[in-house]
């Protein structure tokens, strides 16, 4: 938890994350946030907390990772008053665009961002609901900055610290903060 995060919106943000057993598989428990984000109080809560951070790491556009990174993080760009930039699965952005390779559990997956949309004179928060194993917010790191931009920092809703994306995020970040709103 942030010390901009208050105990009680970190209360009602957590509050509002349902448990779901067995999904996608037999012995997962999924962090399903649709509840959240059905709760204008709540999500309000977040984007405003999550604003807040962009403006103190003196982020000037945000990065929102494919899928949920999306719902979350284009609120909090217009609440910011920051421009947003999706990085999404490869394939699924038009024209030129970066592409970064990732190590999964199991194999490998590839993200994209549009390098045009971002400059040398840009700051970029990240923004994802979740930080699981950090393989995706690692490539989008590495994406910002062959793009020519500097990282401000990653922030998101909640980590999942027995899976350890926290550590293999680490050297990612190069010093950048880490900003965690909800740990399990």
């Amino acid at each position: 938890m942030t010390s901009s995060t208050t105990e009680t919106t970190r209360e009602l943000l957590l509050s509002r994350i349902r448990d779901v057993p067995d999904y996608p598989k037999p012995g997962v428990l999924f962090k399903d946030i649709t509840p959240l984000l059905a709760d204008p109080a709540a999500f309000a809560a977040l984007t405003e907390t999550l604003a807040e951070l962009c403006v103190r790491h003196g982020a000037t556009k945000i990065v929102g990772l494919e899928a949920r990174g999306f719902i979350l993080a284009a609120p909090v760009a217009i609440r910011a008053g920051l421009g947003f930039v999706p990085v999404r699965k490869a394939g699924k952005l038009p024209g030129a665009t970066l592409s970064q390779a990732y190590e999964l559990e199991y194999g490998t997956a590839e993200i994209e961002i549009h390098a045009e949309d971002l400059s040398a004179d840009d700051r970029i928060m990240v923004i994802d609901d979740i930080l699981a194993t950090g393989g995706t917010a690692e490539a989008s790191l590495e994406l910002i900055r062959r793009a020519g931009a500097e990282v401000a920092g990653v922030a998101v809703l909640m980590e999942l610290g027995f899976l350890s994306g926290r550590a293999r995020l680490e050297q990612g970040l190069r010093g950048a903060p880490l900003e965690v709103l909800i740990t399990v």
